[in-house]
């Protein structure tokens, strides 16, 4: 039970990056980044989001095995 629920942060984490990918792409982002010089907020909480929900779960299916 508890490796599923790791096994799908994992996955979540990935989907999460890949949203982060399409919306840094966005024409909504290409305006923020023509006059900020950054990405806008919702693209980086996607990617930071996923970041943590990947190596969460990355980090708990590594160590849950080795009890």
């Amino acid at each position: 039970m508890i490796k599923a629920l790791f096994a799908a942060l994992l996955v979540g984490g990935i989907v999460l990056i890949a949203f982060g990918f399409q919306s840094l792409h966005s024409l909504g982002n290409d305006v923020s980044r023509f006059f900020t010089g950054s990405p806008t907020d919702k693209t980086m909480m996607l990617f930071v989001g996923g970041a943590v929900a990947a190596a969460a779960g990355l980090f708990g299916l590594a160590f849950s095995s080795r009890r």
